[in-house]
């Protein structure tokens, strides 16, 4: 097995800072009468500020310095939104409070190119999350889990090695080492190497059978049994506002960090969202809701898209403190098969995107998809809809359809051009190719009366005609003899008689 270990020594801030386009001097406080600095960012301790001051000192030397209390309950939601979000990596993962993440990586490393690879994509998939760590690897979890948090970012792969690796941490970072603390360091232990030189039988009189357990889990001599992470079936991600909003274009970079996170999490389920909602938490009134129906995706630019679509046409109600995203459904995602050319069979999918932030923009109503009927009747052979879920099936269904039409257009008008000239040379007309029937893409609402004979409107008919009759069943029953006809000015409609000699068009030809 093979254990690597996300460590986030400065949890306690990042829950408050990762929303933060660019670092202020922050620091988190403990709760108490006399609170004291728990973290302070980069930017504090270049101020002089650490770990361990009192408040009252710190802001002595920083009087702008941002104060947080610390939010133990944010921070075990996070350390789960981040076990959620390595799903993609693997299934087998477990959560060791209070800043810990551990995952089991020895079955996906073919997979994701090796090691290095893999620690490479993590660290860039941490960043962007807003949760860079420390990561160690090591073939057990407690040997990984010590190392990350002694800061040695190291990549361990044969257990033999983890033995050296152990020996040079400090004593102090076992479970339940504070408290012998003093009596260790009296008689000379402060790393675990030291305490593996003494007598185990002397030792474990002495500071009890603790310690040596720890250190035996980490080595491999004993089994390291803990409670593996279960996902929930849904993401659910918070993310509080270093300051409150009041413009929603402000939104987007902390947007994007909950929007990775759901990606994820759906990369781990193998899934797509098909309907998420995004909530805008306000102190003053109730939480601004926006739901989104997709056709099932997990790509983050898609999903952003969408999002700041909707917020660019959303009023504001009062200042936004907290955001927070939940996937209500999603859908299994099949997997694509190889494709020989690059980038071909794409068009489909950036279609229904293209409709997807459309809708986003301008209203869910206000885009339509094009829907295909088996009816002979023109005006029954199609209608639209504004179901986001058909929207990738229309959008197919209309490619296929224009580029059938382009085709039979093609055909028609050779065969019109056949038919002309062998007309004009005087053959029979039995020797005339055949004329497909063809169909225009602009339809009218309604057909329009021509008012006459084709000849008194100016129009010639170039082929024809085409019997259509149904409907008999429904009570809509049409008998019709279709042509194509050119005007005056050049341009080709389709037009039909009816059955008491009227002529109409129902059509024109783009």
């Amino acid at each position: 097995m093979l254990w690597t270990c996300l460590h986030f020594p400065d949890l306690p801030l990042r829950i408050f800072a990762r929303a933060e386009m660019r670092e202020i001097a922050a620091v988190v406080s403990t709760a108490s009468h006399r609170p004291d600095v728990l973290v302070a960012n980069d930017t504090a301790q270049k101020r002089g500020i650490v770990s361990g001051m009192s408040i009252a000192a710190a802001l002595g030397l920083d009087s702008e310095i941002a104060i947080h209390l610390r939010d133990e309950c944010a921070e075990a939601a996070a350390l789960k939104n981040i076990a959620l979000w390595a799903g993609q990596w693997t299934s087998t993962i477990a959560v060791e409070p209070p800043a810990n993440v551990l995952l089991e990586i020895s079955g996906c490393l073919n997979y994701f190119g090796g090691l290095s690879t893999l620690l490479g994509r993590i660290h860039a998939g941490l960043a962007a999350i807003g949760f860079p760590a420390l990561v160690a690897t090591a073939p057990t979890a407690p040997a990984a889990s010590l190392l990350a948090r002694a800061g040695r970012e190291i990549m361990i792969e044969e257990g033999a090695d983890i033995d050296s690796a152990l020996a040079a941490l400090p004593v102090g970072l076992l479970d339940g080492a504070d408290e012998v603390m003093d009596t260790l360091w009296g008689i000379g232990v402060r790393t675990v190497g030291d305490v593996l030189a003494l007598p185990r039988d002397g030792f474990a009189r002495r500071f009890g059978a603790s310690l040596l357990d720890q250190i035996d889990r980490a080595r491999g001599s004993l089994p390291d049994a803990r409670a593996l992470f279960v996902a929930p079936e849904r993401y659910h991600g918070q993310l509080e506002l270093p300051s409150p909003v009041e413009e929603t274009e402000a939104l987007l970079f902390a947007v994007r960090r909950l929007v990775v996170e759901l990606a994820g999490f759906l990369h781990g389920r193998g899934a797509g969202v098909t309907r998420m909602r995004f909530d805008l938490v306000h102190e003053d009134v109730p939480p601004t809701s926006i739901v989104i129906g997709l056709a099932a995706t997990r790509q983050i630019e898609h999903m952003q898209n969408v999002l700041r679509e909707r917020l660019s046409r959303l009023q504001l109600p009062d200042r936004v403190e907290a955001i927070r995203l939940a996937s209500e459904e999603t859908a299994p995602l099949a997997g694509k098969e190889g494709e020989l050319f690059q980038g071909s069979g794409k068009d489909g999918e950036a279609g229904t995107q293209l409709i997807e932030r459309l809708r986003a923009r301008l209203g869910e109503n206000a885009v339509h998809a094009l829907a295909l009927h088996a009816d002979h009747r023109p005006e029954h052979a199609q209608s639209t809809q504004a179901s986001a879920q058909a929207t990738k099936a229309s959008v197919q269904a209309t490619q296929a359809s224009a580029r059938g039409t382009q085709a039979s257009t093609r055909a028609s008008q050779a065969s019109a051009r056949s038919s002309l000239a062998a007309a004009s040379s005087g053959r029979d007309a039995r020797s005339t190719p055949r004329v497909y029937p063809v169909r225009p893409l602009w339809l009218f609402a309604e057909p329009r009366p021509l008012g006459g004979e084709p000849a008194s409107a100016e129009l010639k008919l170039l082929s024809g005609p085409e019997r259509i009759e149904s409907g008999w069943w429904d009570g809509e029953e049409i008998g019709r003899d279709y042509f194509v006809g050119r005007d005056a000015e050049g341009a080709e409609v389709w037009l039909y008689r009816d059955r008491g000699g009227q002529w109409f068009v129902q059509g024109v030809f783009a």
